[in-house]
């Protein structure tokens, strides 16, 4: 699908409208429920029940990447016709390492039981500080990655169509349409950190953690063109990803001696979520 997406739909770089947006879209979502069917008629309720709720989970933890987003495109003042292609490498780089966390995450909770308290504290904490802290600016140039990248590579001061790297007398210079890449992968790393433990105290059945994953991920690229335009306007919602966070962390801290039902928790997210984004639409500033 994601060939498809790139190399036959989105060959050539171009604006994306937001009717097309939309489209991809319910496209991604319709196949995340295709695929929920498909868990559900071989594997049975219990896990359709937890693939959807890592689903919507790992879907609205999403919404904060897409706020990083804005701000960086903004910032680097990246063409709209390029930053499909952006976000498409930025998918698959998020990917593989989500799937190398997922291994390691399910490993260590296999092998060192305890280590669920571990994640469940560092979602509380990650919970409070997303719900009390004040909104900082993204610095890009203050990325370590990408100052890093700067010492060892010579990079082109402005953009060159939507390529990457450009040659030049024989020497290869870096764009700063990859500085952006190297920032969007490195700024979904950091959010891995939340989102899988997250999704852990769901299941920790590796299969269903991994491709609730993926298809959130998936439909990032054409859910940000949707958003793109509105995010400044769902001022409640981190406070709604904020409640969940704790709540998950809770889940988890507890586990111990009590299992919080998966029905419970897809409920929870639901009505969390539903109210923070209709508080945002109807709350006059």
């Amino acid at each position: 699908m994601l060939v498809i997406d790139l190399g036959v739909f989105n060959k050539k770089s171009h604006t994306v409208s937001n009717k097309e947006a939309l489209l991809w879209s319910a496209v991604w979502i319709a196949l995340a429920l295709i695929f929920n069917a498909g868990v559900y008629w071989f594997y049975g309720h219990g896990k359709a029940l937890e693939f959807l709720t890592g689903y919507l989970l790992e879907k609205s933890l999403s919404v904060d990447n897409l706020f990083i987003f804005v701000v960086l495109f903004g910032y680097f003042n990246v063409p709209k016709q390029y930053q499909h292609k952006v976000l498409y490498w930025g998918i698959i780089g998020a990917i593989i390492m989500r799937g190398i966390l997922i291994v390691v995450g399910t490993a260590l909770i296999t092998k060192f039981s305890w280590i669920i308290y571990i994640f469940g504290g560092f979602l509380v904490i990650t919970g409070f500080k997303m719900a009390f802290s004040n909104d900082e600016k993204v610095k890009p140039d203050k990325n370590p990655v990408v100052k890093l990248f700067k010492k060892f590579f010579p990079i082109k001061p402005e953009f060159i169509g939507d390529k990457f790297f450009v040659k030049e007398n024989l020497k290869l210079f870096a764009t700063p349409l990859f500085i952006v890449l190297i920032i969007v992968e490195s700024t979904d790393l950091i959010f891995a950190f939340d989102s899988i433990p997250a999704i852990l105290a769901i299941t920790q059945d590796p299969f269903i953690v991994f491709t609730s994953n993926a298809f959130a991920i998936l439909g990032l690229r054409a859910l940000y063109f949707v958003f793109a335009n509105f995010v400044d306007k769902f001022r409640f919602l981190k406070y709604g990803l904020a409640i969940v966070l704790v709540y998950i962390g809770i889940k988890m801290l507890i586990s111990g001696f009590y299992h919080i039902p998966t029905l419970f928790s897809l409920s929870f997210l639901v009505v969390v979520l539903s109210v923070s984004v209709l508080a945002s639409l109807t709350k006059k500033k």
